[in-house]
């Protein structure tokens, strides 16, 4: 099993229970925190030798917890983390990060200044199929990247607290801003709230992005939807890859389709008549599939122990937060295009 790394999950519920489990099973769980009383009790009689507790400070006075998870409402993630900060843990916190840039800053500023590991829950940067992307696109074998596009759609899941793009995007935009690289200049975005009309909660979100080399991105989030979609398409100047999460097994194809551009226009009497469309072969590469949360545990631990930064730090949470805030804003402008500001180096100063 190797050293042991005692961690602290703060929060329970839906998400949380998933997180108890794997670092239990993966042997480095200590500590279980939530209010509920009643569940604190369940999880100890279903993981045999864990500390439970309803305080929060309890947890943070504990000189043997390394790292501390938290799995709470987006609303609590900057106090509780910021305190788990102060507190001298490292920290793996849900997404989004914070709920404004401010805010996100701020915490990455904090743990760079105590010397913490932070890391942001975007459970598919550890998804052996965005790996594989990560590997096509590094290896130079889609050429140069045009767009990507994708869909985040389901039926049901209503939330009151965030509406479906702070519920959904954050999968995407660090998927996007992972494989890009780069941070986009501006964004914009138009919703409606189909269901929740009296709260003013949109169920239904359409996402587009621009980069400074006029790159795009495109995304349909959705919590109204008959289909059940987790797909995300790249489109390069050699080939394409569609990732497709419910497919059981072959989650990747990769289409040899492109356009090849001449050196020289000999003969023809524009430059479009001189581009030719190749098309090739559908290839579905094998992919050895493990666990995206065990994987991204893992590496939490690792990190702790290592020092290493995470692959999904609090530089790649910031950049999220800083797409959903402009984001946010555009939505509340009625899709108006919205500038996402700020020099990310400056923040890690």
């Amino acid at each position: 099993m190797g050293q042991r790394t005692p961690i602290a999950v703060v929060g329970t519920g839906y998400w949380g229970k998933n997180l108890v489990r794997t670092f239990y099973q993966l042997g480095h769980l200590k500590s279980c925190c939530d209010l509920d009383t009643n569940r604190l009790q369940e999880l100890k009689q279903q993981y045999p030798g864990i500390v439970t507790s309803d305080r929060y400070e309890e947890i943070l006075q504990d000189d043997e917890i390394q790292g501390v998870v938290l799995v709470v409402p987006a609303k609590d993630h900057f106090r509780l983390a910021r305190q788990a900060l102060e507190a001298g843990k490292d920290l793996y916190i849900e997404k989004p990060m914070a709920l404004n840039t401010r805010d996100a800053e701020e915490l990455l500023q904090r743990a760079n200044r105590k010397g913490r590991i932070l890391m942001v829950g975007h459970l598919l940067l550890y998804h052996p199929a965005v790996q594989k992307m990560k590997h096509l696109i590094d290896t130079g074998d889609l050429g140069e990247l045009y767009y990507l596009y994708g869909q985040r759609v389901n039926f049901g899941l209503l939330r009151r607290d965030e509406n479906a793009m702070w519920s959904l995007a954050p999968h995407d935009l660090s998927i996007l801003t992972y494989l890009f690289q780069e941070e986009p200049v501006s964004v914009s975005a138009r919703g409606s709230c189909y269901i929740q009309r009296n709260t003013g909660t949109e169920d239904v979100i359409f996402l587009n992005i621009r980069f400074a080399d006029q790159k795009m991105a495109n995304f349909q989030l959705s919590w109204l939807d008959p289909h059940k979609i987790r797909k995300t398409t790249i489109v390069g100047s050699k080939k394409m890859i569609v990732f497709d999460d419910m497919e059981a097994t072959e989650k990747i194809r990769i289409y040899d389709k492109g356009v090849e551009t001449p050196n020289y226009i000999p003969r023809y009497e524009s430059y479009g008549e001189a581009l030719t469309l190749h098309t090739g072969d559908v290839y579905i590469p094998r992919i050895k599939m493990v666990e995206p949360l065990k994987t991204e545990c893992e590496h939490f631990i690792d990190c702790i122990q290592t020092r290493r930064t995470p692959r999904s730090d609090g530089l790649n949470g910031l950049m999220v937060v800083r797409i959903l805030e402009a984001a946010q804003t555009s939505l509340d402008r009625r899709g108006e295009p919205v500038p996402v500001t700020g020099a990310l180096s400056e923040v890690c100063r």
